[in-house]
């Protein structure tokens, strides 16, 4: 993980653009500078150049080639210097590097050879010992949330942002006996979000990265011939470091996508952060408004109550983070991969084509099968997912009916969550896991059900305990849940009862002193022979 600041508002607020690992990684290799800089602003580095794409995008045709290393093979390869990844003028765009011909020109110079492989390896060792490259992750998140933009927000974005969450706290108090937690309050930009909840991200990643390092190492040394073994453990530690770095790219841009997309803290549902700050990511609170034609102060205001509702969630109930955290890990110690899949994938590919190498890992070779206990976590996660997001819409449209557009804001909220953006489909493709409600609606009708039938407090019992939590079936048929839960306890209640009196001998044959027989008479059992 790299050093990033304790407390997020100490990081740069979305003015000072991180270090592009792309740029890094070609200044080490070849002494020169990509193309420009992400979302088509000209570079004005030492290269000069013309606009070129962010990563993935449209590359610009790229910039004369810098002096030292392999600047100048590199210039001769691609037609100038080096365009945004996946764009003209990139490494896998048209007019980009050819790998044959870098092989060859490679083989032909064997101190450039030396100087590129000294420098892979190079990258390699910062990778460090996790299953993910942290510190590329937490760079391309960065340079991903800042793309199109980062505006740091002000004093006046502070106080609305501050107002605006203590209104809420006011607003949910007759609403909820679940009291307020002690937080700061703060105004948000997209890269401060990325600071503060790229810890939890690692948590929930790292599992399942290796896991599935494991399980591709597993079938490689399954599938080995016996001759091949030997190299294959040799070459094991710098695969485990490429797939994370791999990993790690894949990661940041999904978190850096997500900071373009949420408006608050807790707005995948999972507890990002510690609970000890409430905030407000400023650009996409504006952009919501925008897109809903609401006023944005109501729009403020209405989200300031979801994440206050939700910090008073997690803050009562202190089980529930570890147990949306728990089915993750559940999930990620049951991974498995299908070498058969593999193989067939990688003999329809040709090594010499990079497009279609790329096209074959998008294409899910690498996707491990689920297995039943997989199964059985996801559906875990996506029950608890639903019931926190339909407590905290319960709760806020309840504390929200003052406001003129509550409900189309509701209904705004519940769309978004259910579909979610394409960050949000990136994260999935990459760790197999859905952060989506997709029965949002049906948990938020249970807790309407449970508030009509005992109020408040039947509604919020349901968080006594993360046995007594409700099933997919409650959530298909809501208006039997209380009566299910009754029996429930008074079956449990009767079985304590009867373990207490065992343990106190008040129960008939506990004291070993035999029963009754049919006839009332003491039955000692079957007559001992003389």
């Amino acid at each position: 993980m790299p050093d990033s600041p304790q407390n997020p508002d100490d990081a740069p607020r979305g003015d000072d653009e991180p270090v592009d690992p792309f740029t890094e990684l070609f200044r080490q290799l070849g002494g020169q500078m990509p193309g420009g800089r992400p979302g088509g602003s000209p570079s004005p580095g030492p290269i000069g150049s013309e606009a070129t794409g962010g990563t993935g995008g449209a590359g610009g045709p790229g910039g004369a080639a810098g002096a030292g290393g392999l600047g100048d093979l590199f210039a001769s390869l691609s037609g100038g210097g080096i365009g945004g990844a996946g764009g003209p003028g990139g490494p896998f765009g048209p007019g980009g590097i050819d790998p044959a011909e870098l092989m060859a020109k490679l083989q032909g110079d064997p101190a450039a050879m030396a100087q590129m492989m000294g420098q892979v390896q190079k990258m390699m060792a910062s990778a460090g010992d996790g299953p993910v490259n942290m510190t590329l992750a937490h760079d391309l998140a960065r340079q991903s949330a800042v793309a199109g933009g980062d505006p740091s927000p002000g004093e006046k974005a502070d106080r609305d942002v501050a107002e605006a969450l203590r209104l809420a706290d006011l607003w949910l108090a007759p609403v909820t006996d679940f009291p307020a937690p002690a937080a700061r309050t703060r105004a948000w930009s997209r890269s401060q979000w990325v600071e503060a909840t790229m810890p939890t991200w690692q948590r929930l990643v790292e599992p399942v990265a290796s896991s599935v390092a494991d399980a591709v190492a597993s079938a490689m040394a399954e599938q080995a011939p016996e001759e091949m073994k030997g190299m294959l453990a040799g070459v094991a530690p710098m695969m485990r470091s490429l797939g994370g770095s791999v990993f790690g790219m894949q990661l940041g841009q999904a978190i850096g996508g997500l900071a373009r997309e949420v408006v608050s803290t807790s707005d995948v549902g999972l507890p990002l952060t510690d609970g000890s700050v409430l905030a407000l990511v400023v650009a996409n609170v504006e952009e919501f408004a925008q897109a809903s034609s609401v006023p944005v102060d109501e729009v403020r205001l209405f989200l300031a109550l979801r994440e206050n509702a939700h910090a008073r969630l997690f803050a009562h109930v202190p089980w529930l983070g570890s147990h949306l955290v728990g089915a993750v890990e559940q999930y990620a110690r049951g991974i498995v991969i299908d070498t058969a899949r593999i193989e067939e994938a990688v003999s329809r590919v040709d090594p010499s084509d990079p497009a279609a190498l790329q096209d074959a890992l998008r294409s899910g070779m690498f996707e491990p099968e689920r297995t039943p206990t997989q199964v059985a976590a996801l559906a875990r996660l996506e029950t608890s997912l639903a019931l926190v997001e339909g407590w905290v819409d319960e709760v806020t449209a309840a504390a929200a009916s003052a406001l003129p557009h509550a409900e189309a804001l509701r209904e705004s909220v519940r769309r978004r969550r259910a579909t979610g953006g394409p960050a949000e489909a990136a994260l999935t493709s990459l760790v197999g896991l859905q952060l989506r409600p997709r029965r949002l609606r049906d948990a938020a009708r249970l807790f309407s059900v449970l508030e009509s039938e005992g109020g408040g407090a039947a509604r919020d019992d349901v968080w006594t305990h993360p046995d007594l939590l409700p099933t997919p079936e409650d959530l298909d048929a809501p208006e039997g849940y209380s009566q299910r839960r009754s029996a429930a306890a008074e079956a449990s209640a009767a079985v304590d009862a009867e373990l207490a009196a065992m343990l106190d001998g008040s129960l008939p044959g506990a004291d070993g002193q035999g029963s009754d027989g049919p006839d009332g008479s003491e039955d000692d059992g079957p007559a001992q022979p003389a």
